[in-house]
């Protein structure tokens, strides 16, 4: 009996850059659009805002889902993250994941004065109260250890829309079980980056199942951010590893989750860091066929999204040879699950 395919892990595609050039943001938009991609991942921008960004793409009638990986909590009050995330879900007519982060120690304690305590606290309260004012709740009294929230109702439910709003599903970015824990209880995505497969399948996974059966809530979805490129004559996968992830080898709390799932990782020495990215497969290179096999891997693990993130070409070659390396591993992904390549649209 000849073996079923591999299930298809649905497809999505990270613009890894703060959104500044903003026909090279719109080119990734395309590409969504065009390979009938999930949606498109944009990170925290200091640059353009990212939300102002999603809203540039409809105006240009780019309108595909969209998701936020990550937005850090301590730029914006939550109340003004749901408007954020629902502008979005209204301006595109699609749906959004509206992933946030407590983010770097350093980065939050420029902007308050000191870190959280306790980013695990930190997250679960700004979800809890962003996942309230979306649902049209009356958020009257929230008196948490870091959101605070006082007064009447506030004018936020999808119905006072001038249109239904389509839905905002909360993200929340993982690293680490206790985070998981914690995603599993609040959220609907947990979102990871770097995190290899095995960790993933063996520490991820059962931890969100674990903090969604502490609340009897379904256990949220994961996407995988995974970085990626095809080898091509010239290419040394550990400089595209080092120039898209340098800063996050140099941080500790990168460092620690590869160092727990086996990787050899020093904050000192990123360059080594990237080279263990590639060898224990974190990087994910090769030919198409062989990315592809990576990738259900992913799946296997539980990863119900994988977004596919080619920031090291992006940087070192531009966004043609990127989205040149996309389009031919979602051809082999979808080539791998039997599955026939959509028409590309003509704008």
């Amino acid at each position: 009996m000849t073996p079923a395919p591999p299930v298809m892990t649905p497809l999505s595609l990270m613009y890894p850059l703060m959104a500044s050039d903003l026909d090279e943001l719109a080119a990734f938009g395309e590409t969504v659009r065009d390979l009938a991609l999930e949606r498109l991942y944009l990170g925290q921008s200091l640059v353009v805002d990212t939300h102002q960004a999603f809203a540039h793409l409809a105006g240009r009638g780019i309108r595909v889902p969209a998701g936020t990986s990550v937005a850090l909590t301590a730029l914006r009050h939550p109340l003004d993250a749901a408007v954020q995330a629902r502008s979005v879900a209204l301006l595109t007519g699609r749906p959004v994941v509206a992933g946030f982060g407590a983010g770097d120690p350093d980065f939050v304690a420029a902007l308050r004065g000191e870190p959280y305590e306790s980013p695990l606290t930190a997250v679960a309260e700004y979800l809890s109260v962003v996942r309230r004012l979306l649902d049209g709740e009356a958020v009257e009294d929230f008196r948490g250890r870091y959101v605070r929230l006082d007064g009447g109702p506030l004018p936020l439910p999808h119905a006072a829309a001038a249109a239904p709003c389509p839905r905002v599903s909360l993200g929340v970015g993982v690293l680490r079980p206790r985070m998981a824990h914690t995603a599993g209880q609040i959220a609907d995505v947990a979102i990871t980056l770097l995190t290899p497969a095995g960790h993933l399948r063996e520490a991820i996974v059962p931890a969100l199942a674990r903090g969604a059966g502490s609340r009897g809530r379904p256990v949220p979805g994961v996407t995988a951010i995974v970085p990626c490129a095809v080898r091509r004559p010239g290419r040394d996968p550990r400089k595209l590893a080092f120039a898209a992830h340098a800063p996050h080898l140099s941080g500790e709390h990168y460092a620690a989750m590869l160092r727990s799932a086996g990787l050899d990782v020093d904050v000192s020495d990123p360059w080594a860091g990237a080279g263990a990215l590639v060898d224990g497969g974190v990087f994910a290179y090769g030919t198409p066929e062989e990315v592809a096999a990576q990738l259900t891997g992913y799946g296997e693990a539980g990863a119900t999204e994988i977004a596919l993130s080619c920031a090291g070409v992006l940087l070192t070659e531009g966004p043609e040879a990127a989205l040149a390396d996309v389009r031919a591993i979602v051809e082999a992904v979808r080539d791998r699950a039997g599955r026939p390549a959509p028409v590309t649209r003509i704008p």
